[in-house]
């Protein structure tokens, strides 16, 4: 991940997936609302900024635009795009799905990172009476990864993670004012279904993801 917005960015950034890095750095300055729906994200800019080509930043912009996160428009480059409801309504469902599939591919692999799991969710619990939103929301996050990354499919991993989870997170809290400190005691009711290797386990954490669908 690269260095966030106001702290010294390293001269020289890891040549190795270094578009990736770009995408991330630019989806955590949607995120934090440095850049609005419908500002330019101007190319040379971010190459300045981060000390790299132009280049990686325009592969970046490519991989933003066929995740629906920005547009590019003739004559006007690229800019944030409006986000609506019907974008929120059909994400959920996407990653509710993949997730579901992560648990149903992974249940006994989960099983061996349950310790992990409780503490993500312990941490949840502590930065909720914190009134800590974003840390909140990158715990929450965070839990869902583990369990995304037990299942042992590399593409599925890298499908959910394009998915762009940590900005549709972030639209559904500013539209919907989800309450995620109570995520909390449904991660705990995951843990414990996970523990039991319960068949229904896959379907809970489907229906605990769509709980943040509008």
């Amino acid at each position: 991940m690269l260095a966030p917005v106001n702290t010294p960015v390293p001269a020289q950034l890891l040549r190795t997936g270094l578009a990736d890095q770009i995408r991330e750095f630019i989806v955590e300055g949607i995120s934090s609302g440095r850049w609005e729906p419908g500002e330019r994200i101007v190319e040379r800019r971010i190459a300045t900024e981060l000390g790299v080509s132009q280049g990686p930043v325009r592969e970046a912009l490519r991989q933003l635009e066929a995740q629906r996160l920005i547009e590019s428009l003739p004559n006007r480059g690229a800019r944030v795009r409006a986000f609506t409801e019907q974008d929120l309504a059909e994400i959920f469902p996407v990653r509710a799905g993949l997730e579901r599939t992560a648990a149903e591919l992974g249940m006994a692999r989960i099983a061996g990172c349950l310790d992990a799991l409780e503490e993500r969710n312990r941490q949840l619990s502590e930065a909720a009476r914190g009134d800590d939103l974003h840390e909140q929301m990158r715990l929450s996050i965070a839990f869902h990864r583990e369990i995304v990354e037990a299942a042992g499919n590399r593409l599925l991993f890298s499908v959910w993670e394009g998915l762009g989870i940590e900005l549709w997170t972030t639209l559904s809290l500013r539209l919907h004012h989800t309450e995620i400190y109570s995520k909390s005691a449904e991660h705990a009711e995951l843990i414990e279904a996970f523990r039991r290797r319960d068949p229904q386990a896959p379907q809970l954490l489907h229906d605990h993801v769509m709980n943040y669908a509008p």
